[in-house]
């Protein structure tokens, strides 16, 4: 009598109908035509766990190996050759894409924290566990990461879960989150609607975008972020201290395990790049950054990412105290609309690669640093994103500042141009009611997440601390410039005999990259290695090579006088290879060859 065998694939059951005497290379050559399979392309095992594999045979029967009517057996892709590369593994920690998803790369720390447990372990508490040390009861079973009450237990309590907790309890149902789609919001009139003429003389229920109710963030990309040292944010902060302005600069770093938290994530800040602005006491205005694509090239090589960005509102209390005033806290505002609205502007600039989005990408790790003073008038750093919901409104152009009243935001109304759909936030009234409101005006905590800042006990450091370090650049409004004479000084002045240590500086790796009279963008590869690996032999190398004795020389123009040469190598050389150097005119910084004592330029003596 024929009999129905069942065959569960990552794509799904399917039935194969087979006899009792049947071989078992029969009955496989069926599996493999039922799901498109070659013959060796896969394997079929009789347990869930890959044990009891079926191997083809001509001798065997399907009742001989006890094969009966309505079994389920297992069938495992043996390579990417069949119809799906997947595993059918059944842990959450693999999730399964939704249907359309495009694949991705995500970045390192999402693949290393998808392979984790993140369950929370407890130990056998001695009054209320009344089983043996082997057992588990409700009162010491392993928490899921995603736990509420736990997290609100934690010291300080954690009002938001890691994003990566939060897919855990997406995908923690019977489907093992099949089906399960991260979608990005939508502001916009969906096109291609033919039904109806565009907006605005006409629109439908099927392209107009849905309304939006503001709520709070549950989860968060990022759940801490770390300044590798204090000098790090000293020198950012030496700004402010010389000029009473205001200043801004793009944090670099890395993304790291969080383990306070269940399968958190931490931004480490290893540097920070300063761009072209315009500082006053009371307002930042941003330029254009002709270097902005270098630098973020010259961070991969190093193995660091634009992780951020931070900015300072400060505003001196008293200057014989050193004290800073307390402006910003829960009578006032924590972000102002405008710096939201930038926020999420560079949050959508960097997106979060996510294989759970249709889109390919959810949200960002992009995180926003304010110096400012805190309670006890000192300098305090306070870290913030804004939420997925703020990303969209932003990027979409849908939400706007007040002029007179920083704390709050303004949904656009539709126009002829644009539709805006309507945005909505819920508040309590005087009686104590929940009532919906119109975003005209927004309440910007609607939109904020909070994220602490810290810094550690033991100091990491990237990159080498010098007593004189480089120039920063675009200080330019500080007398601090970085060209040749102030590299000169700065290898005058720098104690250190290893070379490494000499040139691991983020701010003179970028001179050296993107200075005008000789840049090394295409020949710094090496040394960017040497920093990255700590590798002093490899900086030796770099050292020895005629980009390094071109720059020696340039430095040996500039009047400065180095003691210590001979620890770097041609600049150690007599006063005839000097002299026999090309060199800078003092007016017009005109490169002129060896042997000329007038510029060739402007033709005044050489000085």
């Amino acid at each position: 009598n024929p009999q129905i065998i069942r065959v569960q694939s990552p794509d799904g059951v399917k039935r194969i109908t087979a006899t009792k005497r049947e071989t078992v290379a029969t009955f496989l050559k069926k599996v493999a035509k039922e799901f498109g399979f070659r013959n060796n392309g896969f394997s079929v095992y009789t347990n869930r766990n890959r044990t009891g594999e079926i191997t083809a045979s001509q001798n065997k029967s399907l009742n001989l190996l006890k094969i009966k009517h309505g079994d389920m057996l297992f069938l495992y892709p043996s390579s990417p050759a069949g119809p799906s590369s997947e595993t059918m593994d059944t842990s959450v920690s693999q999730g399964l894409r939704p249907v359309g998803a495009p694949q991705v790369v995500e970045d390192e720390i999402d693949q290393y924290l998808i392979k984790q447990d993140g369950k929370i372990y407890r130990n056998r508490d001695q009054q209320l566990c009344r089983h043996g040390p082997l057992g588990k009861c409700v009162h010491c079973v392993p928490l899921e990461p995603f736990d509420e009450d736990y997290l609100n237990h934690l010291e300080p309590p954690v009002k938001h879960m890691s994003f990566h907790a939060y897919i855990r309890k997406l995908t923690g149902g019977a489907d093992k989150g099949k089906f399960v789609a991260l979608e990005n919001i939508s502001c916009k009139i969906k096109s291609g609607c033919e039904g109806h003429p565009p907006w605005p003389e006409g629109i439908c229920t099927k392209c107009q975008p849905s309304a939006i109710t503001l709520n709070r963030q549950k989860y968060r990309h990022v759940d801490n972020i770390m300044f590798e040292n204090h000098t790090i944010a000293d020198r950012f902060l030496d700004f402010w201290r010389k000029t009473g302005n205001q200043h801004l600069g793009y944090l670099y770093g890395r993304y790291t395990e969080h383990k306070d938290i269940p399968l958190g994530i931490r931004a480490e800040v290893a540097a920070i790049y300063e761009p072209p602005q315009i500082g006053t006491q009371n307002s930042l205005e941003i330029l254009e950054d002709p270097k902005a694509e270098v630098v973020d090239e010259i961070a991969a090589k190093l193995g660091l990412r634009k992780v951020g960005w931070i900015f300072t509102d400060l505003v001196s209390e008293d200057t014989r105290k050193g004290t800073v005033r307390y402006s910003r806290n829960k009578d006032t505002y924590y972000l102002s609309a405008e710096e939201c609205i930038t926020a999420g502007n560079f949050q959508n600039q960097q997106p979060n690669i996510c294989r759970l989005s249709p889109d390919g990408h959810f949200g960002s790790k992009f995180v926003t640093v304010v110096a400012t003073g805190g309670p006890d008038n000192q300098v305090h750093f306070e870290g913030y994103q804004v939420s997925n919901q703020c990303m969209a409104l932003v990027r979409d152009e849908c939400l706007l500042p007040c002029r007179d009243a920083p704390e709050l935001g303004y949904a656009k109304e539709s126009s002829s141009e644009q539709y805006v759909p309507d945005v909505f936030y819920k508040d309590i009234d005087k009686f104590g009611n929940e009532i919906t409101q119109l975003a005209r005006p927004l309440p910007v905590e609607y939109l904020i997440i909070d994220i602490t800042t810290t810094f550690p006990k033991d100091p990491v450091y990237t990159f080498s601390i010098s007593q004189n370090p480089f120039a920063i650049e675009n200080r330019d409004v500080l007398g601090e410039t970085q060209d040749f004479h102030s590299l000169a000084t700065y290898l005058s002045q720098n104690t250190s005999s290893v070379f490494l240590d000499v040139v691991s500086d983020f701010h003179l790796l970028l001179f050296l990259v993107t200075n005008e009279v000789m840049p090394l963008r295409d020949s710094i590869s090496l040394l960017l290695e040497a920093v990255r690996t700590k590798n002093e032999e490899l900086a030796q190398t770099w050292k020895k090579s005629e980009q390094w004795a071109t720059i020696e020389q340039l430095c040996s123009t500039v009047g400065v006088q180095i003691s210590g040469l001979q620890e770097y190598g041609a600049m150690g050389g007599s006063t005839h290879a000097a002299s026999a150097a090309m060199w800078a005119c003092q007016h017009c910084t005109f490169m002129n060859q060896p042997g000329t004592d007038h510029c060739e330029m402007c033709s005044l003596p050489r000085t």
